[in-house]
């Protein structure tokens, strides 16, 4: 009896059939796992920038050296050096210092309000902030609360 060695035509075409199978459900599965995998780092940078924004905010609002004024689009907060003004305007936070250098604090802004809140002896601001998302389905809405006490009277 002779031994055979080597594959036939028809294995070969079974083997080129499941790695085509295989292939072909891995393909989209591995795309959608990346494009989740941006996502999620989209969304963790995103996060990252408005907590150091709304870290910034409060550090310029406890430092503030009298009352802080806000109206409907500026948010003006009085200091030793002069005053720090926050406005947003076309999805930007502008930050201005009092030597007229203004910066984009956080970009994507979708929304923005700052109110105060008097309890008892104390003056504390919240600011309501929500993000652009740049998702077409938005499973959890962007949205953060910052709150800092300052000892200026309103």
């Amino acid at each position: 009896m002779k031994r055979r060695s080597g594959y036939t035509l028809i294995e070969v075409l079974t083997y080129i059939a499941c790695l085509t199978v295989i292939l072909t459900v891995a393909y989209p599965t591995y795309h959608r796992f990346v494009r989740g995998s941006n996502n999620l780092r989209r969304n963790a940078d995103d996060i990252a920038r408005a907590l150091n924004a709304g870290e910034r905010w409060r550090n310029d609002v406890r430092a503030a050296t009298g009352p802080i004024r806000a109206t409907a689009d500026q948010f003006v907060i009085p200091q030793r050096s002069g005053e720090i003004v926050y406005t947003v305007s076309e999805g930007v936070l502008w930050r201005q210092s009092s030597d007229g250098q203004r910066i984009a604090a956080l970009r994507g802004v979708k929304s923005s309000a700052m109110q105060l809140e008097t309890r008892q002896r104390v003056t504390a601001w919240r600011w309501e902030l929500e993000l652009a998302s740049g998702q077409k389905q938005v499973l959890m809405r962007p949205l953060f609360t910052f709150q800092a006490v300052t000892g200026a009277k309103p």
